[in-house]
């Protein structure tokens, strides 16, 4: 399975951003689904791009989301 994706956020108008990893060319990147109205353009943005351009809910789940690859699990306690 070479591509694999992850919902980051749905707006109320519906336009969603997917993590996305595509395992057969070493990607990963951000797949924006505009909402119909839109006309339901889909972009990939890199994942740099995606991140400084905006302090957005969608940047900010993201950040979230890498956030909890770096958190422990708490030290066992000692007797």
């Amino acid at each position: 399975m070479p591509i694999t994706t992850r919902a980051l956020y749905g707006s109320a108008n519906g336009d969603r951003w997917l993590l996305v990893r595509d395992s057969e060319v070493d990607r990963v990147f951000i797949r924006h689904e505009a909402n119909a109205a839109s006309g339901g353009h889909i972009a990939e943005i890199d994942i740099g791009t995606f991140l400084t351009s905006g302090r957005g809910p969608e940047q900010q789940e993201l950040l979230r989301l890498i956030g909890t690859l770096a958190e422990r699990p708490e030290a066992p306690t000692r007797p």
